[in-house]
């Protein structure tokens, strides 16, 4: 699903106009990833944890030349479904 689906589905859904519906969309995504960006983490409930995470320098190897080389430190982002979302895609209609 894109952005501009989900968009689509707001406009539907809410019966926002398709500028609102933009403009709302645009601005969850956009509190999303100012939170992420100073590094907290991000529950929404039924969906999943958005969680960012620290990984340390490390070494690595060049597989091409077998140099050594320092792998700086960074950050990742790791998402975490919640058991809500793993009931659903795993549920089949047998009940299982």
């Amino acid at each position: 699903m894109t952005k501009q689906e989900i968009v689509t589905t707001v406009y539907e859904k809410l019966g926002f106009s398709k500028r609102e519906s933009s403009d709302l969309v645009e601005q969850f995504f956009r509190i999303v990833k100012q939170s992420l960006a100073q590094g907290e983490n991000v529950k929404i409930s039924g969906l999943g944890n958005f969680v960012v995470k620290e990984k340390q320098a490390r070494k690595g190897r060049n597989p091409q030349t077998g140099e050594v080389i320092e792998i700086a430190p960074r950050k990742v982002l790791n998402f975490k479904l919640s058991q809500v979302l793993k009931d659903e895609i795993n549920y089949d209609d047998n009940g299982a």
